[in-house]
């Protein structure tokens, strides 16, 4: 089927759009949207709203037992209910999408040129010489070093940017007229995000390429939409403009989202949390001294440096906040704290205690005060174990107390992070991505630890969610006093609850102070590239960042 350009027409046009699965509520209820060519609609809201779905259904993707009702056209030609060969007419060539995770995208046994040549060649491109000329320009477009040598390259090989950019190379391998981006940047570091939305509008201005982004980063849509539509149970609760949204909305829910949005402050804005007075002969609750840390083999010369060097540490009652992109040794570091990765060089003070020189004995009781939060609540907790007793499992574990007070023990864990009592007998899978969050972070308490090593632990969820959970988080850190390792790309989520930072790059600490000190005035270029790097949800920064792109 090939789209017939229709006078007037939109490029998309979704009517009266209804998904529905065998249970009660619909996925779906009632989806209308357009999409004008060149234009960038930005789906917004929270999980299960319908955003993908909507997006999925575009193509004819939905998932076995999904019901759909409604029109989708496309040019004017009908596509929901279309059959396959129809529809295969349009994938790829037409209309493409992009997903959130790309190293889940690509075929991680193939080789980046392989992967381009077979989306070249399902759409007709046969000759040997024209296929690799392209995938060459592809990669090109898509800015990618060394455009050649990537071809013989894996997904593997390559960075979480890198790949994303091939994800892009493969959705525009066919000229289409628009693409279908699932939260394209959710998965990415801040620099890598900013490189991609910048490369997203280039690729528009460049090719006419329209778009609908699925996203529930405000900071985002404000920089790259023209127009947004806010879902909530799938229903469009508001559309307008991406101005006049930001500075007018009229529903409640676009309210809740836009003021749980996360923003770095404007210099010189007084900082939230005081750093408490340290005597000198306090020991922190661990300290990284000269630590190196180096994966692989050195026999076979083939180890590489996670961690060269580092020192700082994480004093009482304090969270400190570590930050840097992919690959910079947050997780190294915080897998140190507690023992579970080799150490090469330096030492590890646990409470005043060499970790890695303690007997087996000691240092089982000096991690029994270190608790993890993990970034993805459903991959943490065991699915076939209601949550009372995953968050009893470290006192069970440790022999804490008797069956009834570990059960009391439970009641009031549940109490501290605001999850009803009637949830003990829950299983996972029942309860929202914020609640099992919430689980998590009772499980983590449970010990009552000196300190807690959170690893991304509000990036999986939703903007308002992750709100709800970063002000829990702060509370019970306040009131409880641990010490806590806050490992993250978002520097927002830092500035909300840390009260001191450390920056870390390829490996290395490039600079630590108090929060607002390093915020305000960065001393290394890399931290200030961070900064700069942060999405402001507010569109009329976007003409700003235009006019500084154009001098530089």
């Amino acid at each position: 089927m090939t789209p017939v350009p229709t006078d007037h027409a939109p490029l998309l046009a979704v009517d009266h759009l209804a998904i529905s699965f065998a249970h009660p509520r619909p996925a779906v209820e009632d989806i209308s949207l357009t999409v004008e060519p060149g234009e960038v609609v930005a789906l917004v809201g929270e999980s299960g709203s319908g955003k993908s779905m909507t997006a999925r259904a575009v193509l004819g993707l939905l998932p076995e037992g999904a019901t759909a009702t409604g029109s989708i056209r496309f040019r004017g030609q009908e596509l929901l209910g279309a059959p396959e060969d129809r529809l295969d007419q349009v994938r790829g060539r037409h209309v493409a999408m992009v997903f959130q995770e790309p190293q889940t995208a690509l075929n991680p046994v193939r080789t980046i040129g392989w992967q381009l040549r077979e989306a070249l060649r399902a759409h007709g491109t046969r000759d040997r010489d024209t296929v690799r000329a392209r995938s060459i320009d592809l990669l090109r477009q898509v800015e990618i070093p060394d455009p050649l040598g990537r071809l013989t390259q894996y997904p593997h090989q390559l960075s979480g940017g890198q790949r994303q950019r091939v994800v892009l190379a493969l959705a525009l391998a066919n000229e289409p007229e628009l693409l279908l981006a699932d939260e394209p940047t959710t998965a990415l570091d801040v620099t890598v995000q900013a490189e991609i939305l910048a490369l997203l509008g280039r690729i528009r201005e460049s090719t006419g390429t329209s778009v609908l982004l699925i996203t529930h980063n405000m900071g985002v849509v404000a920089q790259v939409a023209d127009r947004v539509l806010v879902l909530k149970s799938g229903n469009v609760v508001e559309e307008g403009s991406t101005e006049d949204l930001f500075a007018r909305p009229r529903h409640a829910y676009t309210r809740t989202l836009l003021d749980s949005v996360l923003s770095l402050p404007e210099p010189g804005t007084e900082v939230r949390r005081s750093l408490r007075e340290v005597a000198p002969e306090e020991i922190p609750v661990v300290r990284f001294d000269g630590v190196h840390v180096a994966y692989g083999s050195s026999k076979r010369g083939r180890a590489f440096p996670a961690v060269t060097n580092v020192t700082f540490d994480v004093r009482r009652g304090e969270v400190m906040g570590l930050v840097g992109e992919s690959g910079s040794g947050k997780t190294t570091l915080g897998r140190l704290a507690a023992g579970l990765v080799p150490l090469a060089g330096g030492e590890v003070l646990v409470e005043g205690e060499n970790l890695f020189t303690a007997s087996a004995r000691r240092r089982r009781e000096l991690r029994r005060d270190i608790a993890f939060i993990h970034q993805d609540p459903q991959a943490s907790l065991d699915p076939r174990m209601p949550i009372c007793r995953s968050i009893r499992e470290p006192l069970d574990v440790h022999e804490v107390g008797t069956t009834a007070e570990r059960d009391a023990r439970v009641r009031e864990l549940l109490e501290a992070v605001a999850l009803p009592a009637s949830y003990a007998t829950r299983l996972p899978h029942r309860l929202s991505g914020g609640q099992r969050q919430r689980v998590a972070v009772a499980r983590a308490l449970a010990l009552e630890p000196t300190l807690v090593v959170a690893d991304e632990p509000t990036s999986a969820l939703d903007v308002s969610v992750q709100a709800q959970v970063l002000q829990l988080f702060a509370r019970l850190q306040a009131e409880l006093g641990f010490a806590c390792l806050l490992i993250t790309h978002d520097l927002a989520v830092v500035h909300e609850v840390a009260h001191r930072v450390a920056v870390l790059r390829e490996g290395r600490l490039v600079e630590t102070g108090p929060v607002h000190e390093v915020f305000a005035a960065p001393s290394a270029d890399y931290t200030r590239d961070l900064l700069a790097a942060v999405p402001v949800p507010d569109p009329a920064s976007r003409a700003g960042q235009a006019r500084e792109e154009l001098v530089s």
